[in-house]
């Protein structure tokens, strides 16, 4: 327990709490602290004003981050004949219907994004009890729902990155890794906050975006200005 107290501290040491930080010195801070026997990942944290209970305030959508995740993602995707095909050489990791759909049912969920063509979602509306409590329901809005299963595998194995408010009007996502240079990173981060920003619902009322925070896996959050925000 001492230990993970003395590594705690560490992460906050030279973090001042209250402080707003220029986006650039919030990334430097986080990264030269993740110092994990891990590629740590790199997650931001946005405090919205809005309360999803209402439908006119759901904020929601998809984001190719410039630089990538870092992350493997293993791609599942729901489709027959020459879409099956048309998955599979983009690089789909699973890909299959009607004993895919069975398979997921039966519990076996070794993905980690869907994507269905359209013809397939009257047997993939059978998984949201499933696949719903997970986030990864296929979504038309999203993009995961799509006969172009090319550029949607590609999409989600080259970086794209879902975001949905959560109860409490908090939106968070890993945007990167910590073994990515600062710039990467920076860039990541305001393609991802633009992405939240223009997703603003028509419900939305105030002041749309309170706090945005980043922080490494095991490190410390670091508040940001959201004015530093804008595309550099």
């Amino acid at each position: 327990m001492v230990k993970i107290a003395k590594r705690t501290q560490k992460t906050r040491d030279g973090i001042e709490p209250l402080k707003l930080y220029e986006l650039d010195e919030a990334v430097s801070l986080v990264k030269e602290r993740a110092t994990a026997k891990f590629d740590e990942t790199i997650e931001v944290a946005m405090n919205l004003g809005v309360d999803p209970r209402h439908a006119d305030q759901m904020v929601r959508g998809v984001v190719n981050l410039p630089n990538g995740t870092g992350r493997s993602v293993r791609v599942a995707v729901f489709a027959r004949d020459a879409k099956a095909d048309e998955a599979k050489a983009a690089g789909a990791d699973i890909v299959g219907a009607e004993e895919l759909v069975e398979a997921v049912q039966g519990g076996q969920i070794d993905f980690d994004r869907c994507i269905a063509t359209p013809d397939m979602m009257p047997l993939v509306g059978r998984l949201g009890k499933v696949l719903g409590p997970r986030g990864m329901m296929p979504n038309p809005k999203i993009g995961t729902v799509t006969a172009d299963v090319t550029a949607a595998v590609t999409a989600t194995k080259g970086g794209a990155v879902e975001f949905r408010v959560e109860k409490a009007g908090i939106i968070h996502a890993g945007v990167g890794k910590a073994s990515f240079d600062e710039k990467a990173i920076a860039e990541n981060i305001r393609a991802f906050t633009d992405a939240v920003m223009k997703a603003k619902p028509s419900g939305a009322k105030g002041n749309y975006v309170k706090r945005v925070a980043i922080s490494s896996t095991m490190g410390s959050g670091v508040k940001i200005d959201p004015t530093s925000l804008a595309s550099a």
